[in-house]
């Protein structure tokens, strides 16, 4: 493209905004013009907001070191500066819902990381490779906001990363029961072992709101849009189990799966290797190669190999095989921070900015 869009990360000195702010550093289509945080942090250089608190494995972009951070109740004035934003604020979910509607409606779009709107009804809950197809529920979003270019999408939650691409792979065996635990990374809670000493060597085996989410998202994902709405799914029913583990990055999952129409193991393995979404056949820049690796080892995926296939953006299964009670059982992989978070959201928002809902201003 001729020239980038300008960007607004709002909630920008926070992990998942530090995360965004890493990974747009040098995008070929869009730009960090704007940084947004509270209040206490508005006025300061980027550099001076974050302190000693910058918690990535890779430095600060230089390019936003002295970029000036705007406060994010600044609606207006952040909006006149940008063409799209993505949004990673803390604060409560009546706050969220707020303050993104606002800059929708300052006909500003909004990809978010946040769960504040994911079941909002004509809010696209997107992973592009399965329900793009769910972005055309925006017109009608717009026309509730009364909005022309203003709209609001999200991602779902990190831990439904590692299981449900798989299960829209299978999709045609119509999976019906499942039950899944996922081990999840302290870095889903915004921590660093240095944040949190009392996960080292520790298993907490509670996740506040986290089984639901886990539970109920992926029939969003599988659902479709009928009267301007997206209606979700009624299988397959799942059951979760959610689980912190002392691990910075990657969440697994260990899944159990029953079949209408029992398939093969090898249907099975064919159907993830050779699983291809709209993002593949665009060649959106953050979009792997291979969403979906099928490992044959009996000890992978694993953490500390596989997180960061594809640069965090594909997923990883294995261990396929029958079980005694359920037709099949796998584990999966995700990374939570990348396709999970972050780069899942830019992600959506090089596939909206393709299919023509995100424009320059």
């Amino acid at each position: 493209m001729d020239e980038r869009l300008q960007v607004g990360i709002l909630g920008g000195t926070g992990m998942v905004g530090q995360r965004f702010i890493s990974l747009l550093a040098d995008h070929p289509w869009f730009e960090v013009k704007v940084i947004a945080a509270s209040p206490r942090s508005a006025g300061k250089s980027y550099k001076d907001a974050v302190g000693d608190r910058w918690k990535m494995k890779t430095p600060m972009p230089e390019c936003v070191k002295d970029i000036t951070v705007m406060n994010v109740n600044e609606v207006d004035a952040i909006a006149s500066k940008v063409d799209f934003v993505f949004s990673a604020v803390d604060m409560t979910k009546d706050e969220i819902r707020a303050i993104e509607e606002a800059y929708a409606k300052a006909e500003t779009p909004v990809v978010s990381n946040n769960s504040a709107h994911r079941w909002t009804p004509d809010v696209p809950m997107m992973i592009p490779e399965l329900n793009g197809a769910h972005a055309a529920v925006i017109d009608d979003q717009r026309k509730r906001l009364g909005t022309k270019r203003g709209f609001i999408a999200v991602k779902p939650n990190c831990s439904i990363q590692s299981y449900t691409p798989a299960l829209y792979a299978w999709r045609e065996f119509e999976p019906y029961e499942v039950v899944a635990s996922t081990y999840q990374a302290i870095s889903g809670a915004g921590k660093t072992f240095k944040d949190w000493p009392e996960m080292v060597e520790n298993v907490i085996p509670y996740i506040g709101g986290e089984e639901e989410k886990s539970e109920q998202e992926p029939l969003r994902i599988f659902g479709k849009i009928e009267n301007g709405q997206i209606v979700k799914a009624a299988e397959p029913v799942i059951t979760c189990q959610c689980i912190r583990i002392p691990v910075l990055d990657g969440h697994t999952a260990s899944v159990f799966v029953k079949f209408r129409k029992k398939p093969t193991k090898e249907q099975l393995i064919e159907k993830l290797v050779n699983f291809k979404g709209e993002p593949q056949e665009l060649d959106l820049p953050s979009a792997p190669k291979q969403f979906i690796q099928y490992m044959e080892e009996d000890n992978r995926p694993q953490v500390k190999l596989d997180v960061d296939f594809e640069k965090g953006m594909g997923i990883s299964i294995g261990r396929l095989r029958e079980d005694t009670v359920y037709d099949y059982k796998f584990v999966g992989l995700s990374h939570n921070t990348l396709r999970g978070a972050a780069g899942g959201a830019v992600l959506c928002a090089e596939y909206l900015y393709k299919k023509g809902y995100i424009t320059k201003k």
